[in-house]
């Protein structure tokens, strides 16, 4: 019943997902008062391990100390659930005729993908220049196309923005760092793809023509 294929559906929708904030800018004003431009990094990981990471010197020798910069991006996904209101009939089938025979696969299973992205700066100015790049995105969706396979190109996945909040990390004395955290909580409405099958040569045709009376 179960042989291994692997048609990296989830891994593509993860790194489709990522890209949409691959790109994101913000303005930091120097000290003679011109201005610099940069792109934020964006890293695939968990909100606790950055913040954790971010707060606390890490050492990378005996004298050596360093840490974390930011402003940083990062995002994950956070869990998956399926959609029975987007369910097919489980026996229908996509194929693809060709001359060596036809490939096929039996009907996807759609799933809602949730994914969390997450904005590190170290003031409130910063975090709503990248909130500003975002938020207007997603009126409630963004429509990304993504190539699954070859029985699926070109599929259109619409991204939700469910939910948006912003937090400051700021505990303990003044020499405390301060962290600004923006989260914002999205759905992939996507499918997972089941194992493409080669069928049997097609080799004759019968057809008939019937005459109208």
């Amino acid at each position: 019943m179960f042989n291994y294929y692997n048609n990296e559906t989830i891994r593509k929708l993860v790194i489709a997902f990522g890209s949409l904030f691959n790109s994101i800018n913000i303005r930091q004003i120097n000290a003679n008062g011109s201005f610099r431009t940069s792109v934020i990094p964006l890293t695939y990981g968990p909100k606790e391990k950055f913040i954790k990471r971010i707060t606390q010197s890490s050492s990378i020798s005996d004298t050596t100390r360093v840490q974390f910069t930011i402003p940083q991006l990062a995002f994950e996904m956070t869990g998956m659930q399926y959609d029975a209101s987007r369910h097919f009939n489980k026996l229908n089938k996509k194929a693809i005729t060709g001359v060596t025979g036809a490939t096929f696969a039996y009907a996807e299973v759609p799933y809602n993908f949730a994914f969390s992205l997450y904005a590190y700066t170290r003031n409130i100015e910063e975090n709503l220049q990248i909130m500003e790049q975002i938020l207007p995105q997603f009126s409630p969706e963004f429509i990304v196309t993504i190539n699954f396979n070859n029985l699926y190109q070109k599929i259109d996945v619409p991204i939700f923005l469910s939910a948006t909040g912003l937090t400051e990390e700021y505990e303990g004395d003044f020499s405390t760092r301060r962290l600004v955290v923006s989260t914002y909580q999205f759905i992939a409405k996507s499918y997972v793809y089941g194992e493409i099958k080669q069928g049997p040569d097609v080799r004759d045709i019968n057809f008939s023509i019937l005459d109208e009376i």
